[in-house]
């Protein structure tokens, strides 16, 4: 695979790498828990709770992949993009938008 020029063209490749959607929803926990971490170490000033952040979003991220998917993260080649794409399709998924951005995605070949 050529290495992606443009941040919508590998939102696209990004939606492909999470067509399974036990994959998705692992995803969502995982960052569901990022947001939880983050605002409760705000709130509380236990900003160890902080740390807990990229912990939470791997671990579920991951098994997602490895385990469900069968694929490689995409972090490992475009992390700031992976970073970027994992809360744009946490809010697409949230507010109900994500299943017409998978199906754009599917005419896309990488």
């Amino acid at each position: 695979m050529n290495r992606i020029k443009t941040y919508s063209e590998f939102w696209f490749f990004y939606l492909q790498e999470h067509s399974n959607a036990t994959n998705r929803m692992l995803h969502f926990i995982g960052t569901t828990f990022v947001f939880i971490f983050l605002i409760t170490g705000l709130v509380t000033q236990n900003y160890k709770l902080i740390w807990l952040c990229p912990l939470a979003g791997y671990a579920f991220a991951w098994v997602g992949h490895f385990k469900v998917e069968h694929n490689r993260p995409a972090t490992f080649k475009y992390p700031f993009w992976s970073l970027i794409s994992d809360f744009k399709m946490y809010f697409f998924f949230l507010f109900g938008k994500l299943n017409a951005e998978i199906e754009k995605s599917k005419s896309y070949k990488f």
